[in-house]
C-alpha cells in the first residue's frame, strides 16, 4: 500500500507566517514616517522577503493542485494564482500615498515583455539545446497570440488615439467598454483552451504522460495553505508597496513607475517561469507555452478590469497608453512571436532572437 507523500515543513509554516505577519500589521499599523528610515526600510526588507517566499510556496501548493487536476485546467490554476498576487500588488500601490497613475501600464507591459521575449526566449533556447528541436501545436499557440495581440492593442495602444482629458488615458466609458471586452475576450480563450478546443493545448511530448493518484489525499490541504498563502499575500502587499517607494525615492530614480513595474512583473512570474523552464527541459513545450503565455493573457485580461474598477471608484487616474519606444518594442516581441510559432518547431536560434530583444528591454527601461 502506497503511503502518502508528506509535504515539506516550510511549506506549512510560510504561508502561515505571512498571513500572521500582514494581520499583524494591518492591527498595529506600519512605522509612521517619523520613524528613522533605516527602521521603516528594514521592515520593508522583512516585508518583502516573506511575501517573496510565500509566492514560492504558494506555486508550489498550485503546481500541486496542477498536477492532480490534469492539463490545461492545472495550468489556468497557476495562472489565476499568479493574477491573484499581481493585481492585489498593484492595487495596494495605486491606493498609497499618492496617485501613480501609469504603474498599471508599467506592470501589464513588463509582464508581456518578460513573459514573451524572456521567458520564452529561455523556454526556446534551453528546451532545443538539450533537444534540438520542439514541436507545439500552432492551433492552441495561434489562439494564444491572437487575444494576445488584440488585448495589448486594445488596452495599451488603443488610448494613445482616443480623445481622453490626457494623453494615453481613456474616459470612463472607454475604460468600463475595454475593460469589458479584455474580460469577455480571455473567458472566451479560456473555454476555449479548456472546452471547445481542449486538444489543440495539450502537449503530446514524452514528458506529458503524469501520474496524478499519489497527490490526491493532499490535495484538500494543498488547497487550503494556498487559500491561507494568498489571502496573506493579500494583506501584506500594502507594506511592500510602501517599501519599494521608500527605497526609490531613498535612491532618487529617474523612472520609478518603470522599475516598480518591472519589479512586480518579475515578483510574481518567477515561480510560474520556473515552471515553463522545467516543462521546456522535460520536452513538453506546449504545456511550457501555456504557462508562460496564458499569465501574459491573464496579466492583461485580468488586471485592466481591475485596476480599471479600482480607478473609477477611487477617482484615480490612470494611464494606459504606451510611450513610442515601448510600443515599439511590444510590436516587435508581438511579431517575432508570430514568425517562431508559425512552422510549428522551434530551435536554439528560435529562442536566441526572444532573448535579444528581451535584453533590449532590460537595457532601456529607464531611459526609453
Amino acid at each position: 500500500m502506497a503511503t502518502r507523500p508528506s509535504l515539506p515543513v516550510h511549506t506549512y509554516l510560510v504561508p502561515i507566517a505571512c498571513l500572521a505577519l500582514a494581520i499583524g500589521i494591518h492591527i498595529h499599523g506600519i512605522p509612521p514616517r517619523a520613524v528613522h528610515p533605516s527602521i521603516r526600510i528594514l521592515a520593508s526588507v522583512v516585508a518583502i522577503s516573506v511575501l517573496l517566499t510565500t509566492v514560492f510556496v504558494v506555486l508550489q501548493h498550485a503546481e500541486a493542485l496542477a498536477v492532480r487536476l490534469g492539463q490545461p485546467y492545472g495550468t489556468l490554476l497557476l495562472t489565476f494564482a499568479v493574477t491573484t498576487v499581481e493585481v492585489s500588488i498593484i492595487v495596494s500601490m495605486m491606493l498609497n500615498g499618492e496617485n501613480n497613475p501609469t504603474l498599471a501600464r508599467e506592470s501589464v507591459f513588463s509582464t508581456v515583455m518578460i513573459v514573451c521575449a524572456g521567458v520564452v526566449g529561455l523556454c526556446l533556447t534551453l528546451g532545443a539545446w538539450q533537444h534540438r528541436q520542439q514541436d507545439l501545436k500552432r492551433q492552441g499557440t495561434s489562439a494564444f497570440l491572437s487575444v494576445l495581440t488584440a488585448l495589448t492593442v486594445l488596452t495599451l495602444v488603443l488610448p494613445n488615439f482616443t480623445l481622453g482629458k490626457t494623453p494615453g488615458t481613456f474616459s470612463p466609458l472607454q475604460l468600463i467598454f475595454v475593460s469589458l471586452c479584455s474580460v469577455m475576450l480571455y473567458a472566451s480563450f479560456v473555454f476555449s483552451q479548456t472546452v471547445r478546443d481542449r486538444d489543440d493545448f495539450l502537449d503530446d511530448g514524452i514528458g506529458s504522460r503524469e501520474t496524478h493518484s499519489v497527490l490526491s489525499d493532499a490535495s484538500w490541504l494543498n488547497a487550503l495553505l494556498l487559500l491561507i498563502g494568498l489571502f496573506g499575500i493579500v494583506l501584506l502587499a500594502e507594506q511592500v508597496a510602501i517599501g519599494v517607494e521608500d527605497g526609490l525615492e531613498v535612491l532618487q530614480v529617474q523612472r520609478p513607475d518603470a522599475i516598480v513595474g518591472a519589479f512586480i512583473a518579475t515578483l510574481v512570474l518567477l515561480p510560474e517561469a520556473l515552471s515553463a523552464v522545467r516543462a521546456a527541459l522535460n520536452n513538453e513545450l506546449q504545456r511550457s507555452l501555456n504557462i508562460a503565455l496564458g499569465s501574459a493573457l491573464a496579466t492583461i485580461g485580468l488586471t485592466i478590469p481591475a485596476v480599471g474598477i479600482a480607478s473609477l471608484i477611487t477617482g484615480r487616474e490612470l494611464t494606459l497608453g504606451l510611450p513610442a519606444g515601448d510600443s515599439v518594442l511590444l510590436g516587435l516581441v508581438i511579431l517575432i512571436s508570430i514568425h517562431s510559432f508559425g512552422t510549428g518547431r522551434t530551435t536554439v536560434l528560435t529562442g536566441l532572437v526572444h532573448l535579444v530583444v528581451f535584453i533590449a528591454f532590460l537595457l532601456l527601461i529607464e531611459t526609453r
